[in-house]
């Protein structure tokens, strides 16, 4: 059961006044509501979900407000958005160790519906969030409807991307990576993307490294309302990319050349901040070892969904980092993208799969494209940051694809910072073997230039890329057993206020035929 824009705004009703008039809580000590964070859901299955808060009354200072001890928090669930019909409730301690974050995973749920979601703390409610379960694997099911985001930078523009994936009336969202940057409060004014420009808010604090950094900054993004809102409106499948911890991080190293056992100290921290203010389940909470966020889920008979990890287990990145020529380390072919296990998941998940499409869901450009933005360049440009700067891992993923004729593939993907869409294909005179959708950063890199300057030469060197072009945005996808249609919306200024236009590329892949059939 999808809900509707008019029962969005019902379940959404307190949001408003909680965010504009919380309530006071002086005998507790508080002058505003615990719930100052919102609320949220994701890894939702056929069965349940999880519902996220965290209680910080004062969350930009330390311990979000909170008193150095345990508090229970009572949480609810309800078939209907005027909770009539509870049909879930419990109780969940939040600990001071974990940012006083709550994670329930509910179960016992029906498959394939809506709910309705809400926490009390210190006698008072937080607003209300709205999630859904997946239906049954293997389930017949008609269409599914999601949201792709990622990559947005708190000083670079406001969250208009997450106000309309609010209103979208989504089944899920699918968010690949850089929910926060770790970059100190940025100067008054410096050159963006080749033009002048000033932040239009500033991020507290330095770069970040210690926990306690890490987890103001997650608090000053979560502030946002129109990032509450759209975190309340469906649920999440949440992954990260690099500056979660560090730009261009690979599994031990940064780019500065830390040692890697100094290194692990802020990986450590950086990853148990990510887990305090995401709704992921138990199985992604931090260890000795890192965090297992690679997974996967079924949509019924419509869609098996990989959402893979390109950060934690890969090998550093070759030739100096960059866009370059290929060198010799590059191609060795021990080199990895997923890791040996990951890696093996993923061949596995896709040759099991009988779902009528295959999602990979990822971080980084899978299109191995030449780079070079002037006809002066003769050499091929790759970037090492990306599965071009990692030929033998993308081969071997391709190989599986082309000879074990894994059909229906769609590629996900963020971090360049401008809407990709393209054809994959497994060498460059190939056939494709997939197509892919690289979604725009939702504020990173302020209102961009639309044609950035280079864009030409490398749509003219890659004729299997369809589109490429430099705005902030965001995703759709509408899935059916007869397409795949995926919408690149890119939206007109993201550095004022005022509610932005907004264009829409659409472009369609059909069963049976690998790549993109059709573009609009």
């Amino acid at each position: 059961m999808r809900i509707t824009r008019r029962a969005l705004v019902a379940g959404l009703g307190l949001s408003g006044a909680a965010l504009l008039s919380p309530p006071r809580l002086r005998a507790q000590g508080f002058d505003v509501t615990p719930f100052q964070l919102g609320v949220a859901s994701g890894d939702p299955s056929p069965d349940g979900f999880v519902i996220w808060t965290r209680l910080a009354p004062s969350p930009l200072e330390p311990h979000g407000g909170m008193p150095a001890r345990p508090v229970d928090v009572a949480w609810e669930v309800a078939s209907d958005e005027r909770f009539r019909d509870v049909v879930a409730r419990g109780t969940a301690v939040a600990h001071p160790m974990l940012a006083h974050s709550v994670h329930v995973e509910v179960s016992g749920l029906a498959a394939d519906r809506s709910y309705w979601y809400r926490f009390s703390a210190f006698g008072e409610r937080s607003y209300v969030g709205r999630s859904r379960t997946t239906p049954v694997a293997g389930a017949p099911v008609r269409s599914l409807r999601f949201g792709v985001a990622g990559c947005h930078h708190y000083e670079e523009g406001y969250f208009h991307a997450f106000r309309a994936l609010a209103e979208a009336d989504l089944d899920f969202l699918f968010h690949y990576g850089d929910y926060i940057y770790e970059y100190p409060t940025a100067p008054p004014l410096r050159i963006l993307r080749e033009v002048p420009f000033s932040p239009v808010r500033l991020h507290l604090g330095g770069e970040t490294f210690s926990l306690d950094d890490y987890r103001q900054r997650y608090a000053q993004y979560r502030t946002d309302p129109d990032l509450q809102r759209a975190h309340a409106a469906t649920p999440w499948f949440v992954t990260f990319d690099d500056h979660e911890i560090s730009n261009n991080w690979a599994a031990d190293r940064d780019e500065k050349g830390t040692a890697p056992e100094i290194f692990a100290l802020r990986r450590t921290a950086a990853f148990q901040a990510w887990y305090e203010h995401m709704p992921v389940r138990r199985s992604s909470f931090p260890g000795r070892d890192g965090v297992r966020m690679y997974r996967g889920t079924s949509w019924g008979d419509l869609v098996s969904a990989n959402f893979l990890d390109t950060r934690q287990y890969r090998s550093d990145q070759a030739c100096g980092d960059g866009d370059k020529v290929l060198c010799r380390e590059a191609r060795a072919p021990e080199r990895t993208m997923l890791g040996t296990e990951q890696e093996r998941w993923l061949i596995d998940r896709l040759s099991r799969s009988t779902a009528r499409w295959n999602l990979i869901a990822q971080q980084v450009l899978m299109m191995d494209l030449d780079l070079s933005r002037s006809e002066a360049v003769t050499q091929r440009l790759t970037s090492m940051d990306t599965w071009g700067g990692y030929p033998a891992a993308r081969e071997r993923l391709f190989g599986v694809l082309q000879e074990r004729k894994i059909a229906n593939t769609v590629v996900l993907s963020g971090d360049a910072h401008q809407h990709f869409a393209g054809d994959v294909l497994r060498t460059p005179d190939g056939a494709p073997v997939a197509a892919e959708f690289l979604v725009s950063s939702a504020t990173s890199g302020g209102d961009g230039l639309g044609a950035f300057p280079g864009n030409a030469e490398i749509l003219r060197r890659n004729p299997s890329l369809r589109m490429l072009e430099d705005r902030r945005g965001y995703g759709i996808c509408n899935v059916t057993h007869e397409s795949w249609t995926t919408e690149l919306i890119s939206l007109s200024h993201v550095i004022s206020t005022q509610t932005p236009s907004s264009r829409v590329a659409q472009f369609m892949v059909e069963p049976g035929r690998p790549g993109i059939a059709q573009q609009s």
